[in-house]
């Protein structure tokens, strides 16, 4: 018994790794700062710093990215573009998301892998296609109500069903045969929306295992977070590739990273021991306020209004769909 239990934890990477991954960073980041004279910019930037400390343990407890928090707080507060807004989101989820996926693996966190690997393939296609092709047509406003009707759409359905999705404490099985389409098709469209806006391959990937497959949050949300992880990192390699990172996110970027290395990862441990309950009313909670927000700071056309009222009509339809497949496999089971 001992020598399988050992053969299993073979495949985990040590906690060292993590440790290895940290270490990298705040020596690189030490050598940029202080060697290359970036302090007093850094420092200008402590007000972002101080938006990612919420928005690193949202990413790392949630599957919401840290950009959930510091898109609207960029765009409607500070009045920054979206697309600085999300390229902002996409290389601070790179750092952090990544950290707090490593810390997962570490900590032996069950994950749904088959699925996983499947939707990372799927959104490398999604977020290169969205970011060449898709991402430079979108409007801004509509590219900040995209933004929000994704997650009040996504809050609307926890609040109805949270008693439900808490009573989940595991998982149906995902055969290799479903987990190929079912992977790729959320993987393309949530790798198209994370170019758009910064995140959403995370929240679908989430939708699809909790509606679909029944999945217990606390694999559901680290087998999201993780997507997101890679996506980001491959959103970041396809922005420096059209070259529109601009220094200011970089600056931004600076100030917030030594604090969102660490604040993902915590919200990884959090979301392991706090109540399911409590989890999903943080996360209907903070989907409602930003589109609350987002609608308070727009103009309010009779466009936006028509494109608010299709986009959560045709979420909560998809939604519903998947739903009621979910149930109808459960009960075949």
């Amino acid at each position: 018994m001992t020598l399988a239990v050992a053969r299993k934890d073979a495949r985990f990477p040590p906690i060292e790794l993590w440790y290895a991954y940290v270490c990298t960073f705040l020596v690189v980041w030490a050598v940029l700062v202080f060697g290359f004279g970036l302090l007093p910019a850094v420092l200008r930037q402590w007000r972002m710093a101080l938006v990612m400390i919420a928005g690193s343990l949202v990413a790392g407890s949630t599957p919401m990215g840290g950009g959930t928090v510091s898109f609207p707080v960029l765009v409607l507060a500070l009045g920054v573009a979206p697309d600085s807004a999300r390229n902002f989101g996409l290389v601070i989820q790179a750092l952090g998301m990544t950290s707090a996926m490593i810390f997962i693996f570490c900590r032996h966190v069950p994950v749904k892998g088959r699925l996983l690997r499947w939707t990372i393939v799927g959104a490398a296609g999604g977020m290169l296609l969205g970011t060449i092709l898709i991402a430079p047509h979108v409007a801004s406003n509509f590219v900040k109500l995209t933004f929000a009707c994704m997650w009040m759409s996504f809050a609307l359905l926890t609040i109805l069903k949270n008693r439900e999705f808490c009573s989940m404490t595991s998982a149906r099985t995902i055969s290799r045969k479903a987990a190929v389409p079912v992977g790729l098709v959320v993987g393309i469209a949530g790798g198209i929306i994370s170019s758009v806006v910064g995140n959403g391959v995370d929240m679908i990937l989430y939708i699809a295992l909790v509606l679909l497959y029944r999945c217990d949050l606390k694999i559901a949300v680290p087998t999201a977070i993780s997507a997101m992880a890679v996506t980001s990192v491959i959103g970041v390699a396809a922005r420096l590739y059209v070259g529109n990172i601009s220094s200011d996110v970089m600056m931004k970027f600076l100030a917030a990273g030594p604090l969102v290395i660490f604040g993902a990862p915590i919200g990884t441990y959090i979301v392991s021991v706090i109540p399911r309950i409590r989890t999903l009313y943080v996360i209907s909670i903070l989907c409602v306020a930003q589109f609350v927000w987002t609608l308070d700071r727009l103009e309010r056309t009779a466009t936006e209004w028509k494109f608010v009222a299709i986009a959560l009509s045709s979420a909560g339809a998809i939604f519903y769909w998947l739903y009621r497949r979910g149930r109808r496999h459960l009960k075949g089971s």
